[in-house]
């Protein structure tokens, strides 16, 4: 009970702390989705044809939004606890007797929450364009929430080693979207080259779109068993490490 006092309000700081300025974490998605829809559903779906037997839009929307979750939940985690640790009230919660899990698990729920929230506004948009329907509704939230979640623990360890804001921009750019854009949300991994194909298994995202779709049209270019085994695996995996980073005080008390 003692610390659930602490953990409310940090997850409702977190919440308030995107929803009071909703023009630039919500809108820019939303507007931005919605060109995604328009050039590569509309202008460019009806020249793809189908693929694996479903229209190249409903192909495409479970990806989009799986990849706004997956982007909003890793920024919302970094710029806020690096914000925190630049302005020095990471201090307060240093000194105060909150247990590290506490810590993690306020600043990652805020993180799952925008992701999902974003993930919500742009289905309600991508609902514009197609006919959603959902196969597999246990499936769907699932992986979304195990995504949000994975993606805001990489977040808090990006934030946690950050030594400046520029270290905060370089994993999103240069990893986070290549990594978003190769992971199969525009086309099917089964029709790359042999080559391709077994590199793109490397590829985390590439588990977490499949089975996010599966859960949207029954479709899938992975096993769902090992999708959600691979985003759990790692989801624990890096919550032990932010555990042993904050008890080390890693990139804090320095």
């Amino acid at each position: 009970m003692n610390n659930l006092i602490p953990f409310r309000t940090l997850v409702v700081k977190e919440i308030y702390r995107f929803v009071r300025i909703w023009p630039q974490t919500l809108l820019p998605p939303a507007i931005t989705t919605t060109l995604y829809f328009l050039i590569f559903g509309k202008l460019m779906g009806d020249r793809i044809g189908t693929i694996n037997g479903a229209s190249y839009m409903d192909y495409i929307v479970p990806g989009i939004i799986l990849m706004s979750v997956i982007s909003h939940a890793y920024s919302n985690v970094v710029s806020s606890f690096y914000s925190t640790k630049f302005q020095r009230n990471i201090e307060e919660l240093i000194v105060a007797p909150v247990p590290n899990w506490v810590i993690l698990a306020g600043y990652v729920s805020g993180g799952v929450m925008r992701g999902l929230l974003v993930g919500v506004v742009v289905g309600l948009i991508a609902m514009l364009f197609a006919d959603l329907s959902i196969h597999s509704l246990l499936i769907t939230v699932s992986m979304a929430i195990l995504t949000a979640t994975l993606f805001a623990l990489a977040g808090f360890i990006n934030a946690v080693l950050a030594e400046s804001f520029d270290d905060i921009s370089i994993i999103p750019n240069f990893v986070l979207t290549p990594l978003s854009y190769l992971g199969g949300v525009f086309y099917s991994v089964s029709m790359l080259p042999g080559i391709w194909q077994s590199i793109s298994m490397g590829n985390p995202i590439l588990y977490m779109v499949n089975a996010f779709r599966y859960g949207f049209i029954g479709i899938s270019d992975i096993d769902i068993q090992l999708s959600f085994l691979m985003t759990g695996g790692f989801v624990v995996l890096l919550t032990l490490f932010s555990l042993y980073l904050l008890h080390k005080g890693t990139g804090i008390k320095q």
